[in-house]
C-alpha cells in the first residue's frame, strides 16, 4: 500500500499577524512557518498503518510553502519512506483550490492507495482541502476520522462528532481521508535525526502540473477582531466572591432574588 500525506506550513500563531496594506491577506514577510497541526495528526496515523502492514508513506508539499523543507525531513526522520516537493505554486499564499488542484495532479501521475491530510488547518478552517481533492480524482472521501485501519484493499475509519459520538464504516481504496485526530500523539524526531535526513538530501523535486480548479470565493477585506468588554478579577475570600458573582447575576437579571 502507498500512502501519501499532503503537508502544509501554516503561521505560528505564537507570532504576531499583521495584514497586508490591502487588507486582503496576512503579511507572510517576517511570519514564522509550522507543519499544520492536524497534518501531523494525519503522517502519524499513516505511520501508524505503515506499523501495522508495512505501507509506504510519502509526504508531500508545495514548494511555494515556507520553511516546507524542515517538515519534510521531520517527516522521513520519524518514519517517512520518501518526501517529495511539488513546484507549481507562484510562491505566495495558496488557496485550497488551487493547492487541491496541484496535489491533484501530482497524483494522477504518481498514484496513491491512501490520501492521508489533515482535516483543516489554521488559515483554512472550511475542511475543504480532503474533498476538492477527492472531487479531483472521482475517489470516495470520509473526514472527521480518528482512526484508520488497513485490511486487503479497503480501510476501517471512525469518524468522531459532537457529543462524543462515534461512526465506524469500511472504504474500498484508493480513498481520501481527513484526519481529525490520530490514534496517538504524533512522535518525537530527535534533532539528530532530523539533521540526518537533510545530510542524506532525500526530498525529490516534482513539477505538478495541476488539474483544472474550480472558481473560488474572492476576500475583499480581512479585519482585526473587535474587543467588545473587559474581564474582571474578583479577589477577596471565597464567601466574598460568592456574593459578587451573585449581585452580577442580578444585576443583569439572570437570576431572581
Amino acid at each position: 500500500m502507498r500512502i501519501v500525506v499532503p503537508m502544509k506550513a501554516v503561521p505560528d500563531l505564537v507570532e504576531e499577524i499583521e495584514l497586508t496594506s490591502d487588507e486582503t491577506g496576512i503579511d507572510r514577510e517576517f511570519l514564522k512557518f509550522v507543519l499544520n497541526e492536524w497534518d501531523a495528526q494525519a503522517l502519524e496515523e499513516a505511520l501508524l498503518v505503515k506499523d501495522a502492514c508495512g505501507a509506504e508513506v510519502v509526504a508531500v508539499g508545495l514548494a511555494g510553502d515556507p520553511d516546507i523543507d524542515q517538515a519534510l525531513y521531520t517527516a522521513i526522520a520519524k518514519g517517512a519512506d520518501a518526501a517529495v516537493k511539488l513546484s507549481g505554486g507562484d510562491g505566495e499564499a495558496v488557496t485550497t483550490g488551487a493547492r487541491a488542484a496541484l496535489l491533484a495532479g501530482y497524483l494522477a501521475s504518481e498514484p496513491a492507495d491512501l490520501v492521508v491530510t489533515g482535516v483543516q488547518a489554521p488559515d483554512d478552517l472550511d475542511g475543504q482541502l480532503p474533498p476538492m481533492l477527492a472531487a479531483h480524482l472521482g475517489l470516495p472521501h470520509v473526514s472527521v476520522v480518528v482512526g484508520v485501519e488497513a485490511s486487503g484493499g479497503r480501510v476501517s475509519v471512525r469518524q468522531e462528532f459532537a457529543g462524543g459520538r462515534s461512526h465506524e464504516l469500511t472504504v474500498a481504496t484508493p480513498a481520501v481521508i481527513g484526519i481529525q485526530a490520530a490514534r496517538q500523539a504524533p512522535r518525537y524526531a530527535p534533532i539528530t535525526r532530523i539533521r540526518q535526513a537533510m545530510q542524506a538530501g532525500g526530498l525529490r523535486e516534482v513539477q505538478a502540473d495541476p488539474a483544472p480548479a474550480a472558481p473560488e470565493p474572492v476576500v475583499r477585506r480581512m479585519r482585526r477582531p473587535e474587543a467588545a468588554g473587559h474581564a474582571e478579577m474578583l479577589t477577596g475570600a471565597a464567601d466574598e466572591v460568592a456574593g459578587k458573582i451573585a449581585d452580577l447575576l442580578r444585576a443583569r437579571g439572570l437570576v431572581k432574588g
